[in-house]
């Protein structure tokens, strides 16, 4: 089993206030068994009382075997996860956790290394700069928020981060200068973005013009994407010849889990890569945000909460 496939039950250990709107949680065995090993950028599912099963990035510095430290901010759109969170979960629950996973990994080799986070979209870039840290690379840290006060994780990140900026909209009266950034970056540095859909439209408007393979970016909302074509195609699951029908107001998700198919299914907006299956034969329609422009352009895999197919027949592999 990889860590990927883990299935853990852990307990809340500790919600500690962390900013307006955001709360840090901490998970750990009951037993103090160690936890499966994790990656700068990773994330966990959890699955809620609620039922609801939701992608949270893990913040803590990924040398930490013994425990899950999530940043979680409430959405005001909440379906059920951020909201069961913040109101209904409580210190010494059971949950069972998933993964960890990281569709949004760190390039620990390069020589700097540059962060720019937006509101909770620092989660993940806390563990990046732990490991950063950690190995003495070179970086820098960019952290905007719209009021000092929804600002979390400060005072671990201002610590970690020789060069480590706050910018505060209010203060400042405009968003953060992603474009400034970028231009005065040293030559060959990498770039990581998580934030509000605002300032990644930015942050890809920023560095558009550079080798992809040093831009890095995470979603934590769904981007508007041009709407799918209004048809219906067949799915095929490999090895077990069975056939369905995804009409055009049904996701592949959807289909699978009415047919008594387990999915993995998260987010459900194509920005979490749980749901993630290897593509047999067929052409996606890719509606995500989590492959790469090469990961899409070569077809082997697709997220099937929203992605659909441009040929008749997809032939999908489910773990």
């Amino acid at each position: 089993m990889t860590a990927a496939d883990h299935r853990s039950t852990l307990r809340v250990h500790r919600i500690e206030w962390a900013a307006e709107g955001i709360l840090e949680v901490d998970l750990r065995d009951p037993a103090g068994a160690d936890l499966p090993a994790f990656t700068a950028g990773a994330h966990v599912d959890l699955v809620l009382p609620n039922g609801i099963t939701r992608s949270y990035s893990l913040a803590n510095d990924p040398v930490e075997r013994h425990r899950f430290v999530l940043g979680i901010g409430l959405d005001p759109a909440s379906r059920g996860g951020s909201r069961h969170v913040h109101r209904d979960l409580r210190v010494g629950e059971l949950l069972t956790v998933l993964g960890p996973r990281n569709h949004f990994p760190l390039d620990e080799t390069v020589a700097h290394s540059v962060l720019i986070a937006g509101g909770i979209g620092i989660t993940p870039m806390a563990a990046m700069a732990s490991r950063l840290a950690h190995l003495g690379r070179s970086f820098e840290f960019h952290y905007a928020v719209r009021d000092p006060s929804r600002a979390a994780f400060l005072d671990r990140v201002r610590g970690l981060a020789p060069r480590f900026a706050l910018h505060v909209d209010a203060e400042v009266g405009r968003p953060l200068d992603i474009a400034a950034i970028v231009a005065a970056a040293p030559a060959g540095a990498h770039f990581y973005c998580c934030g509000p859909l605002p300032m990644l439209a930015a942050y890809e408007a920023a560095t558009a013009g550079l080798p992809p393979e040093r831009v890095h970016l995470e979603y934590f909302k769904a981007k508007p994407v041009e709407a799918a074509a209004a048809t219906g195609f067949e799915i095929e699951i490999a090895g077990t010849g069975r056939v369905l029908e995804v009409p055009p107001e049904k996701s592949i998700a959807d289909v699978l889990e009415a047919a008594g198919v387990k999915t993995g299914i998260s987010c459900q907006e194509g920005i979490c890569g749980s749901c993630e299956v290897k593509v047999v034969a067929g052409e996606p329609d890719h509606r995500d945000q989590v492959l790469t422009a090469a990961e899409k352009a070569s077809g082997r895999t697709m997220m099937i909460c929203v992605s659909r197919s441009k040929s008749p027949r997809l032939v999908i592999e489910l773990a």
